[in-house]
């Protein structure tokens, strides 16, 4: 019974199964913060953050085949890149889009995090936390910097893309006729 389960609970493809089933599900969690806060943008952004940075580390928080440290920058990534185009690209997009969800949605979210110097910070301390917690937990993975780096710059360049939709300082709606009681 278990061996049936370690497909949906412990593989990459059983990652992915369960959180495309889960859509609808996260759809729902929107729906219902919306109406119950009346702010979608805020729902959406928890949501997001949520929903799509989750299955990314559960995903990266499956054993793996071989453990190690690599604390030289760019040495994995060559060896990544060495690999071929097609493992170069799944492991340079995968690592790129751990932490793109939440440096997407967290400065929507979050006015305190509006700035990309933030979410880069914010992107490479999750990440350097993940990547010790595969080095103790002893999860025969590689623990990388290379991995941080990549993660960092996901999340960065996210919030880049989301740059339109920050929060910002709350506006106050303006009320009719306000403006021209204020002028002399």
């Amino acid at each position: 019974m278990l061996a049936g389960w370690h497909f949906l609970f412990g593989t990459i493809v059983g990652a992915v199964v369960l959180a495309t089933a889960g859509l609808p599900l996260a759809g729902l969690v929107v729906w219902v913060l919306a109406r119950r806060r009346g702010a979608v943008r805020t729902a959406l952004a928890e949501v997001g953050i949520v929903y799509g940075t989750v299955p990314w580390l559960w995903m990266i928080m499956l054993p793996g085949r071989r453990a190690g440290v690599n604390l030289v920058p760019l040495r994995d990534l060559a060896i990544v890149v060495a690999a071929g185009p097609v493992t170069a690209t799944v492991q340079i997009v995968g690592n790129l889009l751990v932490f793109a969800a939440l440096g997407f949605f967290a400065p929507i979210r979050f006015a305190a995090l509006a700035s990309v110097p933030r979410i880069l910070a914010l992107g490479a301390a999750g990440s350097a936390l993940v990547e010790v917690a595969q080095y103790v937990l002893r999860l025969d993975r590689v623990s990388s910097v290379d991995d941080v780096l990549l993660n960092a710059a996901g999340a960065g360049l996210a919030a880049l893309a989301s740059r339109r939709w920050w929060c910002a300082e709350p506006v106050l709606p303006e009320v009719p006729g306000e403006r021209d009681a204020l002028l002399p």
